[in-house]
C-alpha cells in the first residue's frame, strides 16, 4: 500500500482527523477588576488547548461573567444570563453549555441555581484560574444535569505574574490587578462580602507582569484594586495604622512599587485607579510627582463631602481631611488631573447636605467627575436604614449635579485650547491624554490619522462638549 493510499484510508476511517477543539465564548460585564478575572478565565481556557471565539453561535460553552455591585448591574447580569440561555437552545443542537461566573455568582449562586436551573455551572472568584478544567469536567456530564455550584466561601485568590491571561483590552493598554479584596467598612457597599479581605501581590510579581506587558508593546499600565492606596499595608509586620508622611520603612507600599516599575525600560504610562482618600501619604504624592512614567492623574472616589453623610457612609474620612488632601495634591503634583465620584440620594441626605456637595463641586472644580444615584444594596448597612430617598429625588439631584459638572468641564476644556499635549492614540482619529483613563474619560479628536497604540504630540485647537479637538504635530 502506498503512503497516499494509506492516508486516504485512515482519513476515511476517521483515524487521521484531529479532534475539533472546544470553543469558548465570553460575555463579561462590570468593572475593570472583573475584566481581569475574565482575562484569567480565558487564559486558562487557552492553556488547556481550547479556542476562544467571538461568535456565540460557534461556542460549545458560553461564560457570562457577571457584576453584582449595584441593582442596575445585577439586573443587567441576570438579563445576560437569561438571554444566553434562550439563544443557546438553537445552538450546537441545543448542546451548548452555560457557565455563570463573577461577583453575582460569588454572592448569589445558591439563589440563582434555584431560580435559573438551566445554567450548567456556577463558579466563584476563586475558580477563575481553573476555568479550563471546570469546562472539561462539565462537558463530560450529561446535558440537562442539575447545575454544578462550585462557589466556595469568601474569596482568597490573587493572580500571579505567570497566571495565564488572554488580553481583552486593545493591545496598547492593560489592567494590572495589584491586590484583591477590601478592608473598608463602607455602609453602602458589599464588595468585602464578595471579594474578601484585602490581600496584596508581591512587588516582584507585579513588576514581572508589567515587564512582560511592556515588552509586548503595551503603552499604558492601569494599576487596579478595590483600594490601590492600601496596597502592601496588609503585608506589614506591624498592624497598619494611620498613614505617616513616609510609610515605606514600615513595609511594602504603593510608593515602593512605583519606584520599582520606574526602572522598566520603555515609554509607557502608569495610571493609578481607585485610590481611597484615607490612605494617601505625602510620600506617595511626591512619588507620583517625581516619576515621569506615572500619569499625573488621581482617581479618588470621595462619595460625599458633608461630615454627617460621610460618617453614616463609614468612609473613615472627614470633610476637613478631604479638603486638606486635595489642596496638598494640587500643591505637590504639578498639573494634576483629579477625578472623583459622588453618590447622591444616600439615605437621609437632606436638601441642605446636597447643597453642601454642590458647593464643594463648584469650588473644587474637578477635572473629571462622575455621579451615581444611591442603590439600596441587599446585605449592606445602608440598605437597612429607614430614611431611604425616593427615586424621583435621586434622579433630580443626579441631573442637577451633572449639569453643574458639565458647565465646569466645558470651561476646563475651553482653557485647554492652545496647549500642547501628549496623547496615546486609541483609534486612527482618536487619542487620550494622561488625564483621560480608558473607557471612562473624554477623548482628543485628531485632525489626521495617526498610528494606533503610539504616542503623538497634539496641539489642542477646540472642544466638542467634553472632548477636545487637536492638530497632530509633524515631528
Amino acid at each position: 500500500m502506498t503512503v497516499d493510499s494509506q492516508v486516504r484510508d485512515e482519513l476515511s476511517a476517521g483515524l487521521a482527523t484531529k479532534p475539533t477543539p472546544i470553543r469558548v465564548g465570553m460575555i463579561s460585564l462590570g468593572c475593570a477588576k472583573n475584566l481581569v478575572d475574565a482575562e484569567i478565565m480565558l487564559g486558562d481556557v487557552r492553556a488547556k488547548g481550547m479556542e476562544i471565539t467571538r461568535s456565540a453561535e460557534d461556542a460549545d460553552v458560553m461564560i457570562v461573567n457577571t457584576c453584582g455591585f449595584i441593582d442596575a448591574a445585577k439586573e443587567e447580569s441576570i438579563e445576560a444570563i437569561l438571554s444566553a440561555h434562550e439563544q443557546r437552545l438553537s445552538r450546537k443542537g441545543g448542546r451548548q453549555r452555560l457557565v455563570v461566573s463573577g461577583c453575582l455568582s460569588q454572592r448569589f449562586a445558591n439563589e440563582l441555581a434555584a431560580e435559573i436551573p438551566e445554567v450548567d455551572a456556577f463558579i466563584g472568584l476563586d475558580q477563575v484560574a481553573e476555568a479550563g478544567e471546570i469546562i472539561e469536567r462539565l462537558l463530560r456530564t450529561e446535558t440537562g444535569s442539575p447545575p454544578v455550584n462550585l462557589v466556595g466561601g469568601r474569596s482568597r485568590f490573587i493572580p500571579d505574574y505567570d497566571t495565564p491571561r488572554f488580553q481583552l483590552t486593545p493591545s496598547h493598554f492593560a489592567y494590572v490587578k495589584i491586590a484583591e479584596g477590601c478592608n473598608h467598612p463602607c455602609s453602602f457597599c458589599v464588595i468585602p462580602q464578595m471579594r474578601g479581605r484585602h490581600r496584596s501581590r508581591s512587588i516582584e510579581s507585579i513588576e514581572e507582569e508589567v515587564r512582560r506587558l511592556v515588552g509586548a508593546g503595551v503603552k499604558e499600565i492601569n494599576l487596579i484594586s478595590q483600594d490601590t492606596t492600601y496596597y502592601g499595608m496588609d503585608l506589614w509586620a506591624a498592624k497598619a495604622g494611620p498613614r505617616q508622611p513616609v510609610d515605606s520603612d514600615r513595609g511594602p507600599t504603593l510608593t515602593r512599587l512605583l519606584d520599582r516599575l520606574a526602572t522598566i525600560d520603555g515609554q509607557f504610562w502608569i495610571r493609578l485607579l481607585y485610590t481611597h482618600p484615607a490612605h494617601w501619604s505625602r510620600e506617595l504624592m511626591d512619588a507620583v510627582a517625581a516619576n515621569p512614567k506615572v500619569a499625573k492623574y488621581i482617581d479618588i472616589p470621595l462619595q460625599h463631602i458633608d461630615d454627617e453623610v460621610l460618617q453614616v457612609m463609614r468612609r473613615e474620612t472627614s470633610r476637613q481631611h478631604i479638603e486638606n488632601l486635595l489642596a496638598e495634591m494640587r500643591e505637590r503634583i504639578a498639573g494634576v488631573f483629579l477625578r472623583t465620584t459622588f453618590i447622591v440620594g444616600f439615605p437621609g441626605e437632606t436638601d441642605e447636605q446636597f447643597e453642601v456637595l454642590l458647593d464643594f463641586i463648584e469650588r473644587t472644580r474637578f477635572e473629571r467627575l462622575g455621579v451615581f444615584q444611591y442603590s439600596q444594596e441587599e446585605g449592606s448597612r445602608a440598605g437597612k436604614l429607614a430614611n431611604q430617598i425616593s427615586k424621583t429625588v435621586k434622579q433630580m439631584r443626579y441631573r442637577t449635579a451633572m449639569a453643574l459638572q458639565q458647565r465646569i468641564a466645558a470651561q476646563w476644556a475651553t482653557a485647554q485650547i492652545g496647549l500642547t499635549r501628549q496623547v496615546l492614540v486609541e483609534q486612527p482619529l482618536i487619542g487620550r491624554t494622561e488625564g483621560d483613563a480608558p473607557e471612562v474619560d473624554p477623548r482628543v479628536l485628531l485632525d489626521k490619522p495617526s498610528p494606533v497604540g503610539q504616542f503623538a504630540t497634539v496641539r489642542i485647537t477646540g472642544t466638542q462638549v467634553y472632548d477636545l479637538r487637536g492638530t497632530v504635530s509633524e515631528e
